[in-house]
């Protein structure tokens, strides 16, 4: 191998094929070792994979490869999130099927996936558009039915007009659908749920016990949860010849504001707000507009805050003879605590920002520390900090939390209409999980409508209830419904005409049991109980923190769901998560302003300045900033293009060298290079190293010199550190530790080679230790290497190097030696060495006696293994 380059693209896909061959990744169920579960998020078969999957599966693999190291019986699956609205739509744009689409896309990302060496299990490959897969899903969801959790009612949706769906929340973008971008209406429809809104609680206190999961998605999950606590308020409608209701019931978090109150606000689908608009086109009109708007929380939040008066007034409950107008608002939910609210605008934004645009009155009422209740006044931003109540009356002096509990318990003292004005509830925001979906690349939901026997699920040996491939979309809203034949069956109790259920289920759910599926992909259940409470949770979950809330969420509420119906026995599915930041890129514009390909731009550089040109026509090209890379942006690096230019180690290991994973990373053409040139280095010294070894043939080994020892104790404690930062999660760290054992080693070479007796061994070992550390990150490389230093079977199978503790601990202490207070020097000494002794070797230093100059140190002080300090 003397004087040859390590070739990837050779060695590399011959290396895959020896694994495959060895199915050296498959697991299995009856190995007795300890489980170990890692499992990155499965992708969406969009057609090719991007920076973005090698960065999170190159991590995975690490994780992987090492506790595999590590003696652990490791489960690493992949499969493919496969339902779903785009790839209707792009089957539609393309006119073909969905299904053809899908596999074709999972078939080119399969084999792209494979090029990147990683240790998975592709015997357990899934694909959740699979009938096999979504049978038991369907089974799933008759069990749920049974045990009381699942439930069918009507509700307020957001309807995308233009691809004919129901969209989630987060699925409206600025009052828009997020991939039709048409506005966004409010409709009333018949939708399953599951009932995730009664396990509110326990999904909140089961994030205590999260410990291996970022604080900040724990967080994020505590806030969508969002449990709070307030008082349910009655207030006494003046009476009008507009309603004969009596009194309004609002829900507040914040009672300790009641003193400031200025308006009352309903929302649009409050029933007193249907009453009102009988007759009153205005309202009419503002109801329309906010069902347009729709409910994703990031649209009220942006969304103008906006409101009709209803002519009604209510009393105000504290101060005597004080009333209250009742408008109707654009920000208030009709599915939160009562559909009613009472604004207190000194300390709320949206009530202040309504309270400026109809001139309604602003008191403050909670006095900041430190400001003078003479001249606090609140201008365009709401006071929320912490203080003490005043303008309030009896709650004056309180703090907000005992003027809380003050003003509960002065209602519940008091009634309204026979009951008490005030009630202390909890209440969370959280609501069911709709689940319906009015498309047809979706698990079909599997119960049939009866006129006699009602709504009743498939029998269970009926199931897959299978998609019908001969479907047309040559008409908007969902194929299903337009079948003419797949919907029509006969009941299973009755025998009468019946009709299916042509929505399909939230893709969601699909990837909220996947990883229990993994366990057992094979079996003729869901899952095998004993089997899956085997491997779950989930050791290691890595993936994007764009998931953070729902999918996360959802697969916690789907776990909850499979225990208590049996299929598995624990509670939580991830015991620990990571979270992996963005793949960046720099953005390129032509003159004309339009996006620009990386590989279309040359760059010069002189001096500080780096300019860009196209290749093609030579016309200036405008290096713009660095953002995730995008399609839309063209700032992408194919994968395919590193792999063969480069190939695949050389793309994991920049992928994990540049920066800490949890943070965004940016793609360099500088960075792979360096990447490629350190493969070469290491490929360099593994030549160097058997040379020796081969011209050292005859040599009696002896015991390791001081340089020998020196060597071994950096190899150890390489060992070491990278077993713990892998362990971590700090792959970067990792990188960093390898590359100093690299310098190290190739230092040692050359001396080695000038003595090979006492220093080879140390440098052997060395190399060896080095292929092993390499292998997680770099496997093809680290076998090639393994094979060329004559070791036997595969690097993958060896064990993690074990550790000597003793090279561990340092013997040794160098002291920096100062005179008069500046540093002349340093000196090497065993630890503990007594004072007197350092005090006679320092004195006996060459340097040192330089500097002294014949004079006589005044005094010297020795802080025991830190400093020596000469005063002359």
């Amino acid at each position: 191998m003397s004087g040859e380059r390590y070739n990837p693209r050779e060695m590399e896909p011959k290396w895959q094929k020896v694994w495959d061959e060895r199915q050296s990744f498959v697991s299995s169920n009856d190995d007795p070792r300890e489980p170990y579960y890692v499992l990155e998020m499965f992708p969406y078969p969009s057609g090719r994979i991007h920076m973005g999957h090698v960065r999170n599966y190159s991590m995975g693999d690490v994780v992987a490869r090492y506790y595999r190291a590590k003696g652990k019986n490791v489960l690493h699956p992949m499969g493919w999130d496969a339902f779903g609205l785009p790839a209707e739509n792009a089957a539609i744009e393309r006119k073909t099927h969905p299904g053809t689409w899908t596999r074709a896309n999972i078939a080119t990302m399969r084999t792209q996936l494979k090029s990147m060496g990683l240790a998975i299990d592709w015997t357990r490959e899934i694909a959740t558009c699979e009938p096999e897969y979504y049978k038991h899903q369907q089974s799933m969801f008759i069990d749920m039915m049974e045990a009381g959790l699942v439930t069918r009612k009507q509700s307020k949706v957001n309807w995308d007009p233009v691809d004919m769906t129901v969209l989630a929340n987060e699925q409206v973008i600025d009052g828009k659908g997020w991939r039709s971008g048409a506005p966004v209406e409010q409709r009333e429809l018949t939708q399953w749920f599951f009932k995730i809104s009664d396990m509110a609680e326990e999904l909140l206190d089961g994030l205590d016990g999260l410990t291996e999961w970022p604080e900040k998605v724990r967080v994020m999950q505590r806030n969508w949860i969002g449990k709070s606590e307030g008082l349910r308020l009655l207030f006494e409608v003046i009476a009008s010849d507009k309603t004969n209701t009596t009194s309004l019931e609002v829900f507040t978090t914040r009672p300790d504001t009641i003193f400031g109150a200025s308006f009352l606000a309903l929302s649009a689908d409050h029933p007193l707000t249907t009453q009102l608009a009988a007759g009153n086109p205005e309202l009419t009109e503002f109801i329309a507009e906010c069902h347009r708007q729709g409910t994703a929380t990031e649209t009220l939040e942006k969304a103008d805050k906006k409101g009709v008066f209803t002519g009604l007034h209510v009393k105000h409950p504290v101060i005597e003879g004080a009333t209250l107008p009742v408008y109707v608002a654009n920000f208030v939910l009709m599915d939160y605590g009562t559909g009613a609210i009472f604004g207190c605008p000194a300390h709320d934004q949206r009530d202040l920002d309504f309270a400026r645009k109809y001139d309604l009155a602003v008191i403050p009422v909670v006095l900041p520390t430190g400001a003078d209740a003479a001249s606090y006044a609140v201008g365009t931003e709401a006071g929320t900090e912490p203080g003490t109540i005043y303008n309030s009356g009896f709650l004056d002096g309180l703090t907000v939390d005992a003027a809380k509990k003050a003003i509960g318990e002065h209602f519940a003292a008091r009634s309204v209409d026979g009951q008490p004005q005030g009630k202390v509830e909890i209440n969370y925001r959280l609501r069911d999980w709709g689940v319906s979906r009015q498309r047809y690349w979706g698990a079909p939901i599997p119960v049939i409508h009866c006129e006699v026997c009602g709504t009743i699920p498939v029998p269970k040996k009926d199931l897959p209830v299978v998609l019908p491939d001969d479907v047309s979309f040559d008409k908007p809203g969902n194929a299903l419904d337009h079948h003419p034949t797949w919907k029509h069956v006969n009941c299973p109790q009755c025998g009468g005409e019946a009709r299916r259920e042509t929505d399909t289920m939230d893709t969601f759910v699909d990837s909220s049991w996947y990883f229990a599926r993994f366990t057992a992909p094979q079996a003729d259940t869901p899952t095998i109980p004993e089997v899956a409470n085997r491997w779950l949770p989930v050791d290691q979950y890595i993936g994007g923190v764009e998931h953070a809330i729902l999918h996360l969420l959802y697969s916690r509420y789907f776990t909850r769901a499979m225990k208590a119906t049996g299929h598995v026995g624990l509670d939580e599915p991830f015991k620990g998560l990571f979270t992996q930041g963005m793949v960046t890129h720099e953005t390129y514009k032509s003159e004309a302003g339009e996006w620009v390909n990386p590989t279309e731009v040359l760059f010069d550089t002189t001096g500080d300045e780096r300019t860009g040109k196209h290749i093609n026509s030579g016309a200036p090209i405008t290096i713009g900033s660095i953002e995730k890379m995008s399609k839309s942006k063209k700032n992408v690096v194919d994968p395919d293009e590193i792999v063969a230019t480069y190939g695949a180690d050389t793309a994991r290991w920049f992928m994990l060298s540049d920066s800490p994973p949890e943070r965004d990373f940016q793609w360099t053409e500088a960075g792979v290079e360096g990447a490629s040139r350190f493969q070469q280095r290491v490929w360099r010294l593994l030549g160097e190293t058997i040379e020796i070894i081969k011209q050292s043939s005859g040599i009696v080994r002896t015991s390791d010199d001081a340089e020998g020892l020196a060597l071994r104790k950096i190899v150890h404690r390489a060992v070491h550190s990278v077993g713990a930062d892998i362990e971590g999660l700090r792959f970067n760290r990792a990188v960093a530790q390898i590359y100093e054992l690299t310098n190290a080693l190739v230092r040692s070479a050359g001396i080695a080679a000038a003595a090979p007796a006492a220093r080879l061994g140390a440098l052997e070992e060395g190399v060896e230790r080095l292929i092993q550390l390499l292998a997680p990150m770099m496997p093809h490389l680290a076998e090639t290497c393994w094979v060329e230093l004559g070791r036997s079977g595969l690097v993958a199978d060896a064990p993690w190097p074990a550790v000597d503790a003793s090279l561990l601990v340092d013997d040794t202490v160098t002291l920096p030696i100062q005179i008069n207070g500046k540093r002349r020097g340093e000196v090497t000494v065993a630890k503990g060495m007594p004072a007197a002794e350092v005090e006679k070797l320092v004195l006996s230093m060459d340097e040192i006696t330089r500097i002294l100059d014949g004079k006589a140190p005044k005094k010297i002080v020795i802080v025991p293994d830190r400093i020596v300090n000469v005063v002359v």
